[in-house]
């Protein structure tokens, strides 16, 4: 008895030491789109709405890019030092944002952003499902995941920070700092699990190659990277230019369009992520789709989010449908890992999730520096919301297509 408590407080300490990495990570993402205005003014060779968004796209290509090499040494060697030299870099490059003195500078700075952060989630995901190996596993990757969550509403704090007397680039300074003073506290308390799961110590290392070919001739796997992928579009649109359209709609200041852009979409998501997880789980005892169909309706919910905020008469009016997204989105969120899961073998689990990110990051930051482009052509924001609402509707249809196959000989759970 006492050994199997031991067990269970080390599965929630690591959720519980992973959320500040999380929130460090999204922070950094989401507080540099609410200080557009500020970062645009101090480097004037930045210029124009699509190089800016060329800032934020590279960060995403690189990211969707080394994902999965972050993934494949997560599953070859050891998750937790992948975990925390990740935070050591990050925490190195976000103090260097913040010396950046031309737009080639930050280019390079955001760039090198992508390599440190494309490590971290794949090997995360990974040792949390390593720890959680059944009833909690949406749960324990719900509660991470609203790290996130934190990370992006104190981002949304971005524009008044850079209002202040301290400016813009204080706030890379601080956070570059907390991030190395944190290294040491995941040194000292994080650990992987005592006891693997059973395939994952008879099975033999798979090659890079190997690897590769045992993910992409799964056709459930290909599947769930294509319903990864596709709310990508609307995910970054929100993430990187809501504080703009909304200013630009409503009239707002940086700093009340920064707030209103990610506070509400954030606190929804914090109880979509808990609460999915809680119904995910809960839904897996009467049936092994119930993760599938606890992010199909996730995914459902996002639609009429999308059309309402991108035709919203009013701030008030975008905000209930941007709670409704930020509902919708919790739900898919906290249950990608666990869907892979039920598909793939433990060892290939962060080279699943990075090679989705590969796939769903690059996309992503391409449709984020095009949405830049579309801006500076006059292209109406009401169109960009209805594509994206499309996209959301063919999600629903390829999540509902996977089926969870036999992991080993049994249900991955």
């Amino acid at each position: 008895m006492r050994q199997a408590s031991r067990l269970v407080f080390q599965s929630w300490l690591a959720v519980g030491l992973l959320f500040p990495v999380a929130l460090l990570n999204y922070l950094d993402r989401q507080i540099f789109s609410t200080m557009k205005a500020s970062v645009m003014a101090d480097l004037p060779s930045i210029g124009t709405d699509e190089k800016f968004g060329a800032l934020m796209g590279v960060f995403l290509i690189v990211y969707g890019l080394f994902s999965p090499i972050g993934g494949y040494l997560a599953d070859r060697f050891n998750r937790r030092w992948v975990v925390i030299g990740s935070l050591g870099v990050w925490s190195l490059v976000t103090w260097l944002t913040g010396h950046a003195q031309s737009y080639e500078q930050l280019w390079w700075a955001r760039a090198s952003m992508g390599v440190s952060e494309a490590c971290y989630i794949p090997a995360a995901l990974a040792l949390i499902a390593d720890f959680h190996t059944g009833p909690t596993r949406s749960r324990a990757v719900g509660f991470h995941q609203a790290g996130i969550y934190v990370g992006q509403a104190l981002g949304g704090l971005g524009g008044f920070i850079a209002d202040s007397v301290y400016g813009w680039r204080s706030a890379f300074h601080w956070f570059g700092l907390a991030g190395v003073l944190y290294a040491f506290v995941l040194m000292a308390l994080l650990h992987a699990p005592e006891k693997p799961e059973k395939s994952e110590s008879v099975l033999p290392r798979l090659s890079p190659w190997g690897t590769l070919k045992s993910l992409v001739c799964l056709v459930p796997f290909l599947l769930l990277v294509l319903y990864f992928t596709l709310p990508a579009l609307p995910g970054w649109l929100m993430k990187n230019w809501l504080p703009s359209i909304l200013a630009d709609t409503f009239h707002l200041g940086q700093g009340k369009a920064g707030i209103n852009a990610t506070l509400w979409i954030t606190l929804a998501s914090m109880v979509g992520v808990i609460l999915g997880g809680v119904l995910a789980d809960r839904w897996m005892r009467v049936s092994d789709r119930g993760r599938i169909f606890t992010s199909a309706l996730g995914m459902a919910l996002m639609v009429p989010a999308l059309l309402g905020v991108g035709c919203a008469p009013t701030l008030a009016v975008a905000i209930i449908f941007l709670i409704v997204f930020g509902l919708g989105w919790g739900l898919f969120d906290c249950n990608n890992m666990p869907i892979l899961c039920q598909i793939v073998r433990p060892e290939l689990r962060a080279t699943g999730y990075g090679l989705m990110n590969l796939v769903s990051i690059t996309g992503g930051g391409l449709f984020t520096a095009k949405i830049g482009a579309l801006r500076d052509a006059g292209v109406s924001h009401v169109a960009i919301f209805l594509f994206c609402a499309l996209a959301a509707i063919i999600s629903v249809v390829l999540v509902l297509c996977i089926r969870p196959r036999a992991v080993h000989g049994a249900k991955a759970t």
